[in-house]
């Protein structure tokens, strides 16, 4: 079942994991064929069967509430881009910080975590801002959340981050301190394989 934890030492699944990840996933890129349209899920079931560690991280997606989807292919690298394709911010990734720096600066009611320390322990990277609204060009995401997104180094010098969220039809990048975190907000991440 894909609600099992794989040991994080060796991030390999079981069998059991693997095929019911398997399905999961074939069920919804066929269910959103819009999002890869020329794309053939055999292709990349075999590119995610020679990949353990990247499977995990999907898994790992799973996990947390992320629904992963493949939304596009890199013809020049070969590789195959998911992203976390629910409707809301995942929900296995919410209420934490930017990152580990703003966590330690936090002097009461600190999160347990934080997006970039979930993001690198998940081995996937945290969405852009040009990236997430890519994702928005594929449907209705984070209508009612939103979702960190990778900050350029300018504004977290200067104790902030970038979130975004969909209302009234367009894309809204925002800012927030990075030690800040609420119930609505979470993070969407990507993978390639």
């Amino acid at each position: 079942m894909t609600n099992g934890n794989a040991t994080s030492n060796n991030k390999e699944l079981s069998l059991e994991q693997r095929e019911d990840l398997f399905k999961l996933l074939k069920a919804r890129f066929e269910k959103n064929i819009n999002r890869h349209e020329v794309l053939e899920w055999d292709k990349i079931q075999a590119k995610l069967e020679g990949n353990t560690e990247k499977l995990w991280s999907l898994n790992e997606m799973e996990r947390t509430g992320g629904e992963p989807d493949v939304v596009g292919y890199d013809k020049e690298k070969d590789e195959y881009i998911f992203y976390d394709c629910s409707a809301e911010s995942p929900k296995g990734r919410r209420s934490v910080c930017y990152d580990r720096e703003a966590l330690e600066s936090r002097k009461n009611h600190k999160p347990e975590n934080s997006v970039i320390d979930m993001a690198t322990a998940m081995g996937i990277e945290l969405l852009t801002e040009e990236q997430y609204r890519e994702l928005q060009k594929l449907g209705n995401f984070d209508l009612k959340t939103s979702s960190w997104v990778q900050t350029p180094s300018d504004i977290r010098e200067l104790g902030g981050a970038l979130f975004c969220d969909c209302r009234f039809g367009h894309v809204f990048v925002y800012h927030n301190g990075a030690e800040s975190y609420y119930a609505a907000r979470g993070f969407r991440g990507s993978l390639r394989v």
